[in-house]
């Protein structure tokens, strides 16, 4: 009988991409034919798992071609994926390219997984669909070169200002910018978490490498103000590197306004949100989410402001559960933008004020960013 090496090698060359810059830029569908293991630590925009092995068959594979050689290994990975199992993952495979004509495919370094996976596809419909050179290890080198390289070149300009002034919404209404705590899932602070998990860092560099594939052509790009981290995923060196020595604009608001901006966020729409996703359990996950964030800055406050300030949270829950009000999480959140974020964020900025070319409100620094041709 034919090994799956053997067969490999008789079949005709089959079309490979070099050019990862289109795939990304174009937002072209791949499918990852890794173990969903693999794929869940790391992948790419708009990718799609549809693996040749199951965990279970990689792990197996793996342990022979460690005891046995290769040769052993993929006769076992012959044996484990034929009949039943491997015709639906072909129809898998066949319902992705035809829904996705113009995609690709790859493995981990473009090897003998998606070589095999090419060659059933070829055998059961005629259609060769590309894979990529190199597998997701080469597109991984890609993007994290690309990454290093953008940002050389690009001039990014910073947006800061204190906690809840609107730098988010303001950012959503331009388009030449990199919006890292979108792509972290995070607002960047002990409050920063949504209702769905932050991304592992190799997605989060990965999206931020895509993004600036596609805005690599812009002389100006606006970032947000941040630390080294958004929540628990790092902010490539390159990045902290450019965006803490270029020009800084400070977006203004009152406290009035930044109290609106905060209760929106942080109140009303994420309980709409936890209780969209959970029901009746939504309610008390938002309650959860408020409890376990104040925990977090518990040293910072200290024992006695942080009894006081759960105190109060525990009263605007108390509310809000019984009569559906939000209005006890303002004295709330007020505090924690006056008495918390504030002293932190002047000490900050003193450190920066050589580099602020500009001041104002929403609309003043729309102005002057499109004055700079940032849209």
């Amino acid at each position: 009988m034919m090994t799956i090496k053997q067969s490999c090698k008789s079949m005709p060359e089959l079309t490979q991409i070099t050019d990862f810059g289109r795939l990304f830029a174009n937002d072209t569908p791949l499918f990852d034919t890794r173990a969903p293991t693999e794929f869940a630590q790391g992948a790419f925009l708009h990718t799609y798992s549809l693996p040749l092995m199951s965990d279970k068959e990689r792990e197996l594979v793996g342990t022979c071609y460690k005891n046995k050689g290769q040769d052993e290994a993929i006769l076992l990975g012959h044996e484990l994926v034929q009949g039943d199992i491997k015709a639906q993952r072909i129809r898998k495979w066949l319902e992705f390219i035809e829904k996705y004509p113009n995609g690709a495919l790859y493995c981990f370094r473009g090897g003998l997984r998606s070589q095999i996976t090419q060659q059933w596809i070829f055998e059961a419909s005629g259609i060769d669909y590309p894979r990529i050179k190199g597998g997701y290890k080469a597109l991984r080198r890609f993007l994290i070169d690309e990454t290093d390289r953008i940002m050389g070149q690009v001039t990014p300009i910073v947006i800061g200002g204190q906690t809840g002034c609107g730098k988010t919404l303001l950012l959503d209404k331009l388009k030449n910018k990199i919006d890292l705590e979108g792509l972290a899932n995070h607002r960047g602070s002990a409050f920063g978490n949504t209702t769905t998990p932050q991304p592992t860092q190799i997605n989060f560099e990965n999206a931020l490498a895509i993004q600036l594939i596609k805005q690599q052509n812009q002389t100006l790009l606006a970032f947000e103000d941040e630390g080294s981290n958004v929540g628990r995923v790092h902010i490539p060196q390159c990045v902290q590197a450019k965006t803490s020595t270029v020009e800084l604009v400070l977006l203004e608001a009152t406290v009035e306004e930044r109290l609106k901006i905060s209760m929106d966020a942080y109140v009303i729409n994420l309980c709409a949100d936890f209780i969209a996703k959970n029901n009746e359990k939504g309610v008390d996950n938002f309650a959860n989410y408020w409890l376990k964030s104040l925990e977090k800055i518990q040293k910072r406050l200290g024992l006695e402001r942080y009894q006081s300030m759960l105190n109060l949270l525990n009263n605007a829950l108390s509310l809000y559960k019984e009569q559906g009000d939000s209005t006890g999480f303002h004295p709330v959140v007020e505090e924690l933008l006056v008495g918390y974020y504030d002293p932190m964020y002047n000490y900050q900025i003193q450190k920066k004020m050589d580099r602020v070319v500009f001041k104002g409100s929403s609309d003043e620094v729309l102005s002057y960013l499109n004055d700079k041709s940032i849209y």
